[in-house]
Formats: structure tokens, C-alpha cells, sequence
């Protein structure tokens, strides 16, 4: 299962020139994702032991542990750069989780950022206070392309611990699809160059609402 967020201060690589334009006037940090007026979609990558049941039943099997943090990435692509196309061990099954965007929207005004940042926050102190009683963490990590180059945007990591882990397992969730298929699909469309194709498969992700107290987007603690 994918649960590590990557380093908040990971380098951003060349932009590929062909995939550019689409990202130009992107705000540094920005949400976007696949949603409808009360659903959002989030991706996630587990082990076929999991992840098959899951998709299968359209909810989390009781193995799923409820009680450890449980990162949710509403990029697709970013998705698919932390499990490798569905190639890295344990993430070879590629998870579409459509939540109840109340639920999302919740997690979202709870968190706290996964990292101390001075404009969010007063001083450390104030950081460490709330990261440790907030039930959900936020961390902004490079988008990716198709060729799963770092862009100069960052994307949306929710992480979601205790009660949050729990509801979004058992409440939240309202639909789970298995869509590995759609990745390889798509991964083997690169490796051939045929990147318009491949770009065209893509789920149709646009800027996401972000309910107000979303932690690096502005909010001062």
C-alpha cells in the first residue's frame, strides 16, 4: 500500500516541452481532481490481496487496517508515479476510491500540513501542537507528466489518521474501481511515444474547490 508521502522538497526536473502549455498558468499549489457535485475521486495502490477484494465488494475488506494512516492522492498521475504504473511491489493494484466530498472537504479544514512552513504557521511550536492533534495531514508534492517528470506545480496528498482513516474506509467511500488496467493501458501508449493517445485516456481532472482552512493554501494558523 502506498502510505509514504514524498519529500516535501523534492527537486522539480526538466518540464517536457510537449505537455508545457496545459500546466503554464498553473498556481504554484493547486487541487485538482475528477468530481461531481457531491463525490470526489482519489487514487490509492495496493497489494492484490487488498486491492481486488476491494474493487470487487466497492468497500475496504476488513483486513484493511482502520487504524493506520492512509495516504489518498487525487492525482492520477502522481498516483501513478508513487506505484510505478502498478509495477512496484504492493501497489500493483491501481485503485479508483470515489468519496463523498463532505467527508474530503472535512479532512481538508482539519489537517495540518505534514511539515512546518513559516508562513503557516506562528513557529514550530504552533506546528507541532497542531499536527498533533489534527486527524489529517496535507502535503503538496510535484505534479507529474506523462513521462512522470516533476512539474513546477504541486499537487494534493491527504493523509488520514484515527477517526478519518475509519470513516473514509467505512462512511466515505462510495464507489471503489479497480483501473490498473487503464494504467498499463496508458503506460504502454508512452513507451510507444504516443503521447497524444495516452493523454487522451486520461481521467478529466480540473481544479478542485478547496474548502476554506485547506493548510498551504493561504490559511495563517
Amino acid at each position: 500500500m502506498s502510505t509514504t508521502p514524498e519529500a516535501p522538497g523534492a527537486p522539480a526536473a526538466p518540464v517536457e516541452t510537449a505537455h508545457a502549455p496545459a500546466h503554464a498558468t498553473e498556481p504554484p499549489r493547486r487541487i485538482r481532481a475528477l468530481y461531481t457535485e457531491s463525490t470526489v475521486t482519489v487514487y490509492q495502490a495496493y497489494s492484490p490481496a487488498l486491492g481486488l477484494p476491494a474493487a470487487r465488494d466497492g468497500r475496504f475488506p476488513a483486513a484493511w487496517k482502520r487504524e493506520r494512516m492512509t495516504w489518498i492522492k487525487p492525482s492520477f498521475l502522481w498516483m501513478m508515479y508513487r506505484c510505478g504504473w502498478g509495477e512496484k511491489a504492493d501497489q500493483e493494484t491501481v485503485l479508483a476510491i470515489e468519496i463523498e466530498r463532505g467527508g474530503f472537504d472535512r479532512a481538508l479544514g482539519q489537517a495540518c500540513l505534514s511539515h512546518y512552513e513559516p508562513g503557516e504557521h506562528a513557529d514550530r511550536a504552533a506546528w507541532r501542537r497542531e499536527l498533533k492533534r489534527a486527524p489529517a495531514r496535507v502535503q503538496w508534492d510535484p505534479e507529474r507528466d506523462l513521462r512522470l517528470r516533476a512539474l513546477p506545480q504541486r499537487s494534493l496528498q491527504l493523509g488520514l489518521a484515527g477517526e478519518a482513516s475509519r470513516r473514509y474506509a467505512d462512511e466515505w467511500t462510495v464507489a471503489i474501481t479497480d483501473v490498473t488496467p487503464l494504467a498499463r493501458e496508458i503506460h504502454a501508449l508512452v513507451r510507444a511515444g504516443e503521447m497524444g493517445a495516452a493523454a487522451a485516456l486520461l481521467p478529466e481532472e480540473r481544479p478542485y474547490p478547496a474548502p476554506g482552512g485547506t493548510p498551504g493554501l493561504g490559511r495563517v494558523s
